[in-house]
């Protein structure tokens, strides 16, 4: 029974009412471009990691490679935000050399902050480069 005494009733399929709140159409209007996804993306990212790779890892050492690697894989929208103690513990570094790996991505370029994360404000959001064969 619910709360107003009647037995609960059940729709039979096909007969269910229509959505309160329907979906918009999601096609893009005309003329205008989406961002291409999948396979597109997937690729971007592995030219990234081949690029990485191929021109910057012998330059790196352990915690480097290993606090590059972590924030590439964090990466959205073209922005890393991750903690240095989160970077800590799943490059199984301590977070003071994670600091030190950060100063040094930073030196060579390969790393830009782009906003200091502080207690209460959230983490630290980064842009991650590579360097190339030019």
């Amino acid at each position: 029974m619910t709360g107003n005494g009647q037995a609960p009733r059940i729709i039979p399929v096909g007969q269910e009412p229509p959505p309160l709140d329907p979906r918009p159409d999601h096609r893009p209007a005309a003329g205008r471009q989406t961002k291409a996804k999948g396979k597109r993306t997937a690729a971007g990212r592995f030219r990234t990691l081949n690029a990485f790779v191929d021109f910057t890892l012998g330059e790196l050492g352990r915690a480097e490679i290993a606090v590059w690697l972590v924030l590439f894989r964090d990466c959205r929208d073209g922005l890393a935000r991750t903690a240095q103690t989160d970077m800590a513990r799943r490059a199984g570094i301590d977070r003071r050399t994670v600091y030190r790996a950060l100063r040094r991505l930073e030196q060579l370029g390969l790393v830009r902050v782009v906003r200091r994360g502080r207690l209460g404000s959230g983490p630290s959001s980064y842009r991650l480069r590579w360097l190339t064969a030019d």
